[in-house]
């Protein structure tokens, strides 16, 4: 730093710590706080100024896109140990002394817009200072807290503070690269060289990100470097357009598999056709100036055509008025996590109102920023703090009623109520009536239908024909199996369910899948696919799900919806195509008794509970013991399925009956559909071997003589084909 020598030791250690300190200091505040020592009667000098302000946060301003769970901020200070990191990392390089010294002071400061009391914040809004962009906001703070007046090292270190970080949000497409620009300032003033520019850049650099993640540091350092360079030269990188910007705000969706540029293409068409004539480069001009903040941790969950719609909502909002340089989704991002067990989640309830309410959004309407009309409950909405027009905040509003139904939802999730509760929401939503979106446990679910590969695979030497057709496909696991051992077949899934359209689509980019799915409905798939087009059609653990979920003439738990798919199904194959059933059933004679005998005596209260729970017909038992009961042989295997799941899936599995007929029941309503037009060609039945694993050392099955006996057949393959008589 070539003016260094000129300035005194007293301008040198002006409103800092010499150099070591910062970390010590953090070090000793952040031990004595665990140690329960109060530092509330401390005076001004006996912390240092950017400590007092960082120890002062009464909240926690928080990126929620690298933290496990809500619930631990409470439990410490993220902002604190986030500064200590970074010094860490800042003491372990090998730099010059006066490199280390200007960049621990700009490491301890970088942080403290976020820190603070409520008044105190207040009281800096007052003044002007914009702590809603901590980089800007610690920049003001470190200049009105400095004593004495401006040397080329506070210059130096307010620039370094005020473009913190913007190298990383570049990156991320958060900010266009020219925000970078003042930094070669120094340069062109003759304080650095470019050589010192870029070795303090990419020092400053290493300990920001490297105290996010040291993985994220080892990602980006190539990139970062190329950014620097461009920096001390003065110039801006060729791919600096908007759709590597785009392209760099959804970065971790297409990792996860998203298929961006296709999508991008069908982006342009539509933006053309509701009036935007320069598509994307005309609707997104706007863009060019801004800084985004939290955009990732807030949209990455949504789709690519509802990202734009959004932001192309939070440009409109930020141009009204004064106009506003940065728009934050800082409180969109509150709003859409909670706590699941100790486990941050995304809450998916205002997830897919949110999607319904973009998808329902026209295109004209996003670009002019207009509201969704039909959508009483739920609007956007871009609002500024009254010190500040030059920060705007993005979210959605839910209405009073909706925030409550929501939150409601949330407490009932492990409770009987969930599903009234969840239903009430769609209702008021005007969202489907189905139960196949299980929320929370989404995730959990589709990875358990992944594990039932082997149980599937009995049904592949029935296949025929070139063109299969998987209804309900979950997780993917019946269409990996055909793909891999009938690589000639062409293999189609239909679901009614979004995101096990979302998560399929993703995998099957990721892994470089050949089979397709398509959203439709299992008792309308002539609405989706032609009919004759298919030559084997499989229900594979679904039909009992239709059985339990969907109301057919106003009611579920209806042999008419099993009906319906298997009339639906039949429209799609031509003579000599398929249908493959693989389901629950009931046990024959159905008058037999079981008696269980609980380990446990306290799990008798699990069968007490469903049988109050459970809305497909009424189960009944005869308590003998403290832990024995004898009942009918179907009522007792309808409870032992869903006891089988544990406690985690109950509140689902509860609603779900998997036997609903005998197997010659099957056959009988098979025939009565169909008649000559069918011939069976296979039909039998079997037990899961998974019962009885997950029920031994939990409960005993006898019968009513006392004898404890095997598990019955749970569950039936029937081969149809279509003979083509009428």
């Amino acid at each position: 730093m070539r003016r260094r020598t000129e300035r005194s030791e007293k301008e040198t250690c002006r409103g800092v710590n010499v150099m070591g300190s910062a970390l010590e200091e953090i070090r000793a505040y952040m031990a004595g706080e665990e140690d329960g020592e109060d530092f509330s009667g401390l005076g001004d000098g006996e912390l240092p100024i950017w400590l007092q302000i960082l120890a002062s946060a009464e909240e926690y301003i928080v990126n929620y896109e690298r933290i496990g769970s809500i619930g631990e901020l409470e439990q410490l200070n993220p902002v604190l140990a986030y500064v200590e990191r970074s010094l860490d990392i800042l003491h372990s390089l090998h730099l010059s002394f006066w490199m280390k010294e200007l960049l621990e002071e700009v490491l301890a400061w970088s942080e403290t817009a976020k820190g603070g009391t409520r008044l105190d914040r207040i009281g800096w809004q007052r003044q002007g200072i914009n702590v809603f962009v901590h980089n800007e906001g610690s920049a003001d703070l470190y200049l009105a807290k400095s004593q004495g007046g401006m040397g080329d090292r506070e210059r130096l270190t307010a620039l370094l503070i005020r473009t913190h970080g913007l190298l990383g949000q570049y990156l991320r497409g958060e900010v266009p690269f020219a925000a970078n620009l003042p930094l070669r300032g120094p340069v062109d003033e003759g304080l650095l060289t470019e050589t010192e520019l870029a070795r303090l850049l990419m020092a400053l650099n290493r300990c920001v990100i490297g105290a996010v993640s040291e993985e994220l540091w080892q990602s980006v350092e190539p990139d970062l470097e190329h950014c620097v360079l461009h920096i001390s030269l003065g110039t801006v990188p060729k791919d600096d357009g908007l759709t590597a910007r785009l392209r760099r705000l959804r970065a971790d969706s297409i990792r996860r598999g998203e298929d961006f540029d296709s999508e991008l293409e069908t982006m342009e068409e539509r933006l053309k056709a509701a009036g935007a004539q320069g598509g994307l480069q005309e609707a997104f001009a706007r863009l060019e100036d801004k800084t985004l903040w939290y955009v990732e941790a807030a949209l990455s969950e949504f789709s690519l055509e509802e990202f734009v719609k959004v932001m192309l909502l939070a440009l409109q909002g930020a141009e009204e008025g004064q106009g506003a340089r940065h728009i934050s989704f800082e409180r969109l991002m509150h709003g859409l996590y909670y706590d699941y067990k100790g486990v941050k989640k995304i809450n998916l309830y205002k997830k897919r109102i949110i999607e319904k309410y973009l998808r329902e959004l026209d295109w004209a309407s996003a670009l002019q920023g207009g509201s969704h009309i039909g959508s009483p409950h739920l609007r956007h909405r871009t609002t500024r703090e009254k010190s500040n027009n030059d920060t705007c905040f993005f979210s959605f509003l839910f209405s009073p009623a909706a925030e409550k139904l929501i939150d409601f939802c949330v407490e009932a999730e492990k409770s009987p109520l969930y599903e009234r509760a969840v239903l009430m929401l769609m209702d008021l939503f005007d969202l489907r009536r189905d139960a196949y979106d299980r929320f929370h446990n989404e995730d959990d679910y589709l990875e358990t239908m992944n594990g039932s590969a082997d149980d599937k695979k009995i049904l592949l030497p029935f296949i025929v024909g070139s063109r299969v057709l998987d209804i309900g496909p979950g997780g993917g696991v019946m269409l990996d199996l055909i793909e891999q051992e009938l690589p000639d077949k062409e293999v189609i899934g239909v679901d009614i369910s979004e995101n096990v359209i979302e998560a399929l689509e993703r995998r099957k980019r990721l892994e470089g899948r050949t089979w397709w799915v398509l959203k439709g409905d299992a008792l309308h798939l002539s609405d989706t696919i032609p009919s004759g087009s298919i030559d084997t059609v499989i229900f594979s653990s679904i039909l009992h799900e239709l059985y339990s979920y969907i109301p057919f003439n106003g009611r579920k738990f209806n042999l008419d919806t099993v009906r319906a798919a298997l009339r639906s199904a039949f429209e799609l194959i031509p003579a000599g195509g398929r249908i493959l059933i693989r389901d629950g059933i009931m046990t024959e004679p159905r008058e037999q008794m079981r008696r269980l005998i609980f380990t446990d005596p306290e799990d008798l209260r699990w069968l007490e509970r469903y049988a109050d729970d459970f809305a497909g017909r009424k189960i009944a038992y005869e308590q003998l013991g403290p832990s024995e009961v004898r009942m009918p042989v179907n009522d007792a295997m309808e409870f032992l399925y869903t006891y089988t799941w544990g406690e985690e899936a109950y509140v689902h599995e509860v609603q779900e009956q998997f036997g609903y007929m005998t197997l010659p029941e099957y056959e009988a309503c098979i025939g009565e559909l169909f008649g000559e037009q069918v011939k069976i060609l296979f039909s039998r039945s079997f037990l899961q071997p998974g019962y009885t694993l997950a029920l031994q050392g939990k409960v005993r099955v006898m019968d009513d003589a006392g004898k404890e006996i095997p598990l019955p057949h749970s569950t039936c393959i029937i081969v149809i084909e279509k003979t083509g008589s009428v």
